[in-house]
Parts: structure tokens; sequence; C-alpha cells
């Protein structure tokens, strides 16, 4: 006679067939005008492209879900503008760009780079309402080597940031711009919400497992020593204390920051550079499902700043095979995976989680500021108030003293 099983440690499948409808948090991830995120973007400046993109030639562009043309006069001025030419809706993408402004192919209307009509060839006496008619656009202006972009609404624009780990430099440092998604972790133009890599940042623990491991040792040793972590609120976003403790006793001490309303603080993760942040990432989403970063540092050599980028399994993550790509995940795959967007009602947050919670608490609260009227975090309306400081960074702090020595 066969004994009796004993079915006390058997767990029954959770059969997927039963698995809720998926549910979305709209309010972290939608970007376009008139949701709850996309009016808290819009209520700060964004880089959308190098200042090398605003040419002589137009050049459409993708931000916040909306399409537009970003150009630059030949007297110098960029200029991004509506496509759809305010006379008959012909794109400006085939306009030509002139001294003070851009012709329509259609009918050769003419705007200056702020939208203003210029000339109506074949209107009498050259048109009416020139002068008057405007091309619908967006303020632009240009920093650290890229073209920002302010898109809400015009009575509460801010003043532009200017951020501190650029404006104090070393001998021998200079700033540096990069438009190729660096901290992406895979192409240029990433296709999953921007949302599942801004929280990324305040994520350490992945560290140790997917850069320690699946992709094989994208980091130094250290770097993959289990940590302390402390996580902390400041006025514009969440820091990560990471602590690992060294050979020799002493402890190395990062230090990284998500802040409103994109920007990912993130020192470079070489043990033995210490130093405030040199580099920071703004993301931009690109609609819902699509974004891309760039990012500014402070370097010593030219192109420095493409040396930032990570390699899995040795390689870069443009030279792996598709077999390499699911043999050593990095970033992307782990991010994308996830779906365009997320599911988050399919989500089981946990104590190692603690980061993301606070990120998405501090993001919903500004999400209600901007819906109540007020001013989100961050936002400065006086030239004076424009630097942004930072506490990130790489530090060597010395050996704990001994309790009683």
């Amino acid at each position: 006679m066969n004994a009796p099983q004993d079915h006390r440690h058997i767990i029954p499948i959770r059969s997927a067939y039963e698995l809720p409808e998926p549910i979305v948090r709209d309010e972290l991830v939608r970007t376009g005008r008139g949701t709850a995120m996309g009016e808290l973007l819009r209520r700060y400046w964004h880089p959308v492209g190098l200042s090398s993109d605003a040419g002589d030639t137009p050049r459409q562009i993708r931000v916040l879900g909306e399409d537009l043309i970003l150009f630059r006069a030949g007297n110098g001025e960029p200029g991004l503008l509506h496509p759809r030419c305010a006379h008959r809706g012909a794109s400006l993408l085939y306009g030509k760009v002139e001294e003070d402004g851009i012709r329509c192919c259609y009918h050769g209307w003419k705007f200056d780079p702020r939208g203003q009509c210029l000339e109506q060839p074949c209107e009498p006496g050259g048109g009416s309402r020139v002068g008057r008619m405007l091309q619908p656009g967006y303020p632009v202006a240009e920093r650290y080597g890229m073209v920002w972009a302010y898109m809400g609404p015009p009575a509460k624009q801010p003043v532009l940031p200017r951020f501190e780990p650029f404006e104090q430099l070393e001998e021998g440092e200079f700033i540096e711009a990069d438009d190729q998604s660096i901290g992406g972790g895979g192409p240029v133009i990433v296709d999953c919400n921007w949302f599942q890599h801004y929280e990324n940042v305040v994520d350490p623990w992945h560290v140790m497992v997917l850069h320690g491991s699946f992709s094989g040792t994208q980091f130094t040793d250290a770097m993959l020593r289990a940590p302390t972590i402390r996580f902390d609120t400041t006025p514009i976003g969440v820091k990560v204390t990471s602590l690992r403790t060294l050979d020799d006793g002493s402890l190395f001490r990062r230090v990284t920051e998500a802040c409103v309303p994109t920007w990912r603080v993130v020192p470079n993760p070489r043990v033995g550079q210490y130093a405030r942040v040199e580099s920071i990432g703004f993301i931009l989403p690109i609609d819902d499902t699509h974004f891309r970063i760039y990012t500014v540092a402070r370097v010593r050599t030219a192109g420095e700043l493409t040396g930032f980028r990570s390699r899995q399994g040795g390689k870069l993550w443009r030279e792996l095979t598709p077999e390499e790509h699911r043999r050593f995940p990095g970033d992307y795959e782990a991010q994308t995976s996830q779906g365009e967007i997320t599911w988050h009602s399919h989500e089981n947050l946990a104590t190692s989680d603690r980061g993301i919670a606070l990120l998405r608490r501090l993001v919903q609260q500004q999400v209600k500021t901007v819906a109540e009227g007020g001013d989100p975090a961050g936002v400065r309306f006086d030239a004076k108030d424009e630097l942004v400081r930072f506490e990130a960074g790489n530090f060597h702090d010395p050996k704990p003293a001994q309790a009683g020595a």
C-alpha cells in the first residue's frame, strides 16, 4: 500500500486565466496636453535637441506627444513651431529657412522663429495681416549645447535653470552634450513609457542583480557589494544614499537623485573617481510609449561622455546578437519587457521599492499642485534663483572610528 503523500508544502499554481484586467496609473505616465502628468511636465523647460539639430533644414521632432518643427534662421535664432502652416495647413517641414525665418512651400507665407508672420506674398499689398498673423509655436532657449523648449501656459513660464555641476568648472574641464540616451541601456529611442526608466534611478538594488550578474559585471567589484541604503525626499525629488564598505574598512558613499520633472542625477559608477556628480540625464518623453535621454556632463577630453555607456557581456548594446540580448539583459531589456506601459495594478511592491514609492508619491503631489492652480516643485521665476544644486556624487569616507577607541 502506498504511503500517504504529504501535501502541506505544495503551493497551488495561480492560474494566469484568473488575472484581472490591468490598470495603469495614468497620472504618472500619460504626457499629452490636457493630461494630469502632461500638464505637470509642461510647467518645466525640456531639452528638445542639440544646438546642432537646429539648422537651415527644418527638422520634425516629437515632444510630449506633439509634432513640432525645429529650425534655425540665418540670423542664428532657433525656432520651434507647429508644423501646420497657419494659412492652409501645409507642413513647415518642407519650408525654406531664410535669414529671418521660415517660408512655407505652398504659398510663401514666412514666419520668424517666434511665429510672427513676416510676409504673405500672394496677398494684395503683401498681406493685410502681416505682423498680426501668428504661427503657433513654443519659446526656445539654448544652454549647455542644447535647445530647450517651454511648452506650458505662457503666464507660467519659469526661468531656464542653470545647474551647479556645469557652472563651477575646474581647470581643464568643459561642457559636452550627448543625445544618444546614455543610461537607457539600449537604442537612442527607447520604446516604453518614460516613467519606467525614471523610477529606475531610485532602485539601487537592481545594481547587484541586473548589472552585477545578468548583464555581466558592468561596474567595479565594489559596486556589486551589498550596500546599506537610505532614501530621503528633497525639495525637488528623491535622494538615494548607498554605503559600501571597502577592503580597508573605509566607505564608498554614492548619492543618486531623481528630480522633477525628469532629471536623472546619477554619478559615474567608477569607484576611485570621487567627486560631485559630473553629469545629468534629461529624460524626454516623446509620447506615452517612447522616450530618449539628453545628457550634459563636464569633461576633460572631447568624446569623453560617450565613454559613460555601459557594456553587457563586454559589448555595447548595439553589438549584441539577439541571443546575447537574452543572455545579458540590461536596463533596456528589463524596462521594455514590462510592456509599453507597465501594469501598475499587477505590481507587488516590497520593502526594497521604498524609493519608487517615495518618487511616485512626490510626483503625484506635484500633479495635484498643478491641478489646483499652484506651481510645482523646482519652478523658479526670478533669474537670481535659477541655479539648481544637487547632493549627488561619489564620495570616499574614512574608516569609521571603533566604539570606545
